[in-house]
């Protein structure tokens, strides 16, 4: 079985059971996606994920794909992300594969290593700006991409939001809601390393607009937020802290942690603005990159001006 949700890689589901009891996953990687991905990384993400039962069991490597165990269950949609029980389920997973410490000392943040590459793709394999002159127009210069880039690694480094180990692609199609055992899995681990906690957050809140049909209206409210939020920050004080420490949330952290995601949210629109102009001049999946990145470059345009 073919799946076509995907918009970087090929991905098949192989079984002989009607019920998929015995499937496997294979999946083939994108044309060119060893361009902005780290394959070795992921690699190594995936092995750390599962030994901490975030992950499926990972059952081989090839050139350009991987094989892995199949995950039952439903893959979300915007719907689904919104739905109270659900969210609440997805923001204590969040939570548990932030609390994985795989090096006893944390890394730096992938997050502005990410931006200049992919900003360095665009810059010497789009030259002068797109592959499609008559988008050029909508597409900012390279100059105020540049300048963009600067002011917001001035800013949000600047926000004290903890490093951890991050999913860095929390769409809805990568979380796996399995109904009979009430949990939820995330999938797909391409960019998966130690980041920003609130860009990780703020990454998966833009998601709630979907892919294909992107609807920014469906961001979630201040409310809806906050519920989301407040049940993370219970979930990863657990599992940081122990039985001894102090789950109890108190509503300076809950604002403090609201303002820092929305904050980030603005570099998780600039990096997939950048990787969609990279996968339109490349890859071969019939999916329309440039139309998806519009509205995330009108309002990253707009975040300099707002205030938390």
């Amino acid at each position: 079985q073919l799946f076509t949700d995907g918009i970087t890689n090929k991905l098949v589901a192989c079984y002989t059971d009607e019920g998929m009891a015995d499937a496997v996953l294979v999946r083939v990687y994108g044309r060119k996606t060893e361009l902005f991905v780290d394959r070795e990384t992921e690699l190594r993400s995936f092995q750390v994920l599962r030994a901490h039962g975030c992950a499926p069991d990972l059952y081989c490597a090839f050139q350009n794909g991987l094989c892995y165990q199949f995950l039952p269950g439903i893959a979300l949609g915007p719907d689904h992300v919104r739905d109270p029980h659900i969210f609440r389920l997805v923001a204590q997973e969040m939570a548990r594969v932030h609390a994985i410490h795989a090096n006893r000392s944390l890394p730096k943040p992938i997050l502005w290593q990410k931006l200049h590459k992919y900003l360095t793709l665009v810059k010497t394999e789009l030259s002068p700006k797109v592959s499609n002159p008559s988008l050029q127009q909508d597409v900012p210069s390279l100059e105020m991409l540049e300048q963009e880039l600067a002011w917001m690694k001035d800013t949000l480094s600047q926000l004290g939001s903890p490093v951890v180990l991050c999913h860095n692609d929390l769409l809805c199609k990568n979380i796996i809601y399995d109904r009979p055992r009430e949990c939820v899995r995330f999938i797909d681990y391409e960019y998966t390393g130690y980041n920003y906690q609130a860009f990780d957050i703020g990454n998966h809140f833009n998601e709630f607009a979907g892919v294909k049909e992107v609807d920014y209206r469906l961001y979630p409210s201040k409310e809806t937020q906050l519920q989301w939020l407040h049940s993370y920050l219970q979930a990863y004080k657990r599992l940081t802290q122990g039985a001894r420490g102090d789950t109890v949330v108190s509503e300076e952290e809950l604002e403090a942690l609201y303002v820092q995601v929305n904050k980030f949210s603005l570099a998780s629109h600039f990096l997939w603005a950048c990787w969609g102009l990279i996968q339109d001049k490349y890859s071969t999946i019939d999916f329309n990159f440039l139309r998806s990145i519009f509205p995330q470059l009108f309002l990253f345009s707009l975040f300099p001006w707002l205030s938390f």
